[in-house]
């Protein structure tokens, strides 16, 4: 059985067919996903639908690229919604210089708010770092120190950085990009990964995996991701499947 760590299931990409998305995943092997929000409107979507569908579970918080409109209603209302029974981590946070949506400052006070939140309810914290690695792991290092736990959500950096991570506690993910034709430097880094510390995502609906590059992700996928990571690794796929979902089962252990 498969674990999807990260796929936004409130995308209007999905919902217009969310009930046959999830049977699809299933019949794909795919037990259980997780929902990450992007801010708190997605927040609330994620919980709604969780509660819809047994094995699907949901992430709250505030995505670096909504860091600028957040506000202290905002922070309150998360950590109200984080409270829900099947909201099993804080997420999807983190920083991203590519956009640059808000402030540099505002995406790490932001970021760093919602690390401390996760610490008072002893939830795990699901990381996005694009083209912010130092900051990133600088605020991880400084707010973290075995008191939160988490998930690189997406991870296309060095091996370097990974192993700073997984010192910190946090499990490496990968998705889709995995799979590309020119990404051989990721495939050679999670080559690398202890299996204790691997786990898999689609992010769905984005970054979809060859052979559908270009067409809409969807969770079912993860046995794709799943399938490259066992080549580049040398791994029965079945020994995958079992370790990453197990990896899962602690990344969240609300769950298992």
């Amino acid at each position: 059985m498969l674990f999807d760590t990260h796929c936004h299931l409130f995308d209007e990409k999905l919902l217009g067919d969310l009930k046959e998305v999830v049977e699809r995943a299933k019949e794909a092997g795919v037990a259980e996903i997780v929902v990450p929000a992007v801010d708190v409107e997605t927040s609330r979507q994620a919980i709604a639908i969780a509660e819809q569908f047994d094995g699907v579970y949901a992430a709250v918080g505030v995505h670096p690229e909504a860091a600028n409109d957040a506000s202290e209603e905002d922070f309150a209302e998360v950590a109200k919604l984080a409270l829900h029974p099947k909201v099993v981590a804080i997420g999807e946070i983190g920083l991203d210089y590519y956009w640059d949506a808000a402030p540099r400052p505002k995406q790490q006070d932001v970021l760093v708010q919602q690390i401390r939140l996760a610490k008072q309810l002893g939830l795990p914290v699901a990381i996005h770092n694009r083209d912010a690695t130092q900051d990133t792991v600088r605020i991880l290092e400084q707010e973290c120190k075995g008191d939160v736990h988490g998930v690189m959500h997406c991870f296309t950096g060095s091996f370097e950085t990974a192993k700073q991570c997984m010192e910190l506690g946090f499990f490496i993910s990968f998705g889709g990009p995995v799979t590309f034709k020119n990404a051989r430097n990721v495939r050679e880094v999670a080559a690398k990964i202890p299996d204790e510390w691997l786990v898999v995502e689609t992010d769905s609906p984005y970054l979809t995996p060859h052979p559908h590059r270009g067409k809409r992700n969807e969770p079912s996928y993860v046995a794709l991701v799943a399938q490259m990571l066992a080549e580049v690794r040398g791994q029965d796929i079945r020994q995958l499947e079992s370790y990453t979902t197990d990896n899962a089962h602690r990344l969240f252990p609300k769950i298992g």
